[in-house]
């Protein structure tokens, strides 16, 4: 399944504009992504060499066909599961929440973390942060560094009582003290203070908020090898401050200046979506091995191809979206992330399953 659908037509206007890669490396008929994106330029060798899956760009452009034409709004992540009031404790327990926004389905037996908070039932992503949420109203001082630092298992098995004991609550605790000791160490205990220490912007010739958080938060980083090339996903990174900028941009505590250069966040719902949709398709062992609840080994092949196409595919959905739109509704990747994921995160549909930190 090495090769790519695209037709030469789309691969002619998906590079318009874009700088190309060495004249090897597009002759495999693969468009090259743009060089003005660190994250999308790594994908490249994926894209052009995939062995399990497979994109299709007459699916994209029949989905852009009808898709276009909805609203597409920008989210509004004011929530009751989340602080109001004081904008720093906000963005201190977004980055809270972002910290440990991964693996919220039991890997043995395949149930989905739920949680009853504020007279409604909550799943996935929504019920660890609605448990937060719940400690944070009960004066449990979860945005501080120091308590972070010092937390005990104990604490997080309270805070996250649910359905079923969380996931991969061990990998949780240790990022908690990671965090919580930096925090204490460098920014007086608080994330928003780590913000205030540098521009709104993404990149920033290494000082860009994603740059430094990459740079000094370890259990931030997203990459894998693929065959001698690193392959850079960043998900959790990029979900937090495409959380910030959604939540602040507004009012201007908050607001990123180069929003433009998120990606779609490749996590297990999304890729689901996008082969529902047929825009993707899986080589039979993938596929048999996804409906068998198989575990995907992290940074195997077969991973890293389902992540690379998700955010290659839905980086062609966007770029279809916007030609279809007109320039006052232009959008950018994470709203139509957005779109997708809301529509499939509660689906039955199996998703692959990949025992990992990153999303």
């Amino acid at each position: 399944m090495g090769d790519s659908t695209l037709s030469r037509r789309s691969f002619a206007r998906a590079l318009s504009g874009w700088a190309l890669l060495p004249k090897a490396m597009t002759e495999t008929g693969v468009p090259a992504p743009p060089s003005a994106n660190p994250i999308l330029k790594t994908l490249a060798p994926v894209i052009a060499s995939a062995r399990h899956v497979r994109l299709h760009d007459d699916r994209i452009r029949d989905v852009a066909s009808w898709m276009a034409y909805e609203e597409l709004p920008w989210p509004d992540f004011r929530s009751p599961i989340q602080p109001e009031g004081n904008d720093a404790d906000t963005m201190d327990f977004i980055f809270l929440t972002s910290t440990i926004n991964f693996a919220f389905t039991d890997f043995e037996r395949h149930v989905m973390f739920r949680v009853d908070y504020a007279g409604a039932e909550r799943s996935d992503s929504d019920a660890m942060v609605a448990c937060l949420k719940r400690a944070f109203d009960r004066g449990i001082p979860i945005l501080e560094g120091s308590y972070l630092a010092e937390v005990r298992k104990t604490d997080l098995e309270e805070i996250f009582r649910g359905n079923i004991v969380m996931p991969m609550l061990h990998e949780r605790l240790a990022i908690f003290h990671e965090v919580g000791r930096l925090l204490k160490e460098r920014y007086e205990g608080r994330f928003h203070r780590f913000v205030q220490g540098g521009p709104q912007r993404l990149y920033a010739q290494g000082e860009g908020v994603l740059e430094r958080l990459l740079a000094e938060f370890p259990s931030f980083r997203d990459e894998s090898d693929y065959r001698g090339h690193r392959v850079s996903f960043q998900k959790r990174a990029q979900l937090l401050f495409w959380n910030l900028h959604a939540r602040f941009r507004d009012g201007g505590f908050f607001r990123l200046e180069d929003s433009e250069e998120l990606t779609v966040f490749a996590d297990y719902i999304v890729p689901v979506a996008l082969r529902l949709l047929g825009i993707t398709s899986y080589s039979h062992e993938l596929e048999q091995a996804i409906n068998t609840y198989r575990i995907i080994p992290a940074h195997s092949e077969e991973e890293v191809e389902i992540r690379a196409f998700t955010l290659w595919g839905m980086h062609l959905l966007t770029k279809e979206l916007n030609a279809l739109r007109p320039p006052h509704r232009q959008i950018i990747e994470p709203v139509v992330d957005g779109r997708i994921w809301t529509h499939y995160h509660t689906t039955h549909w199996p998703h692959h399953l990949t025992v990992t930190t990153a999303y």
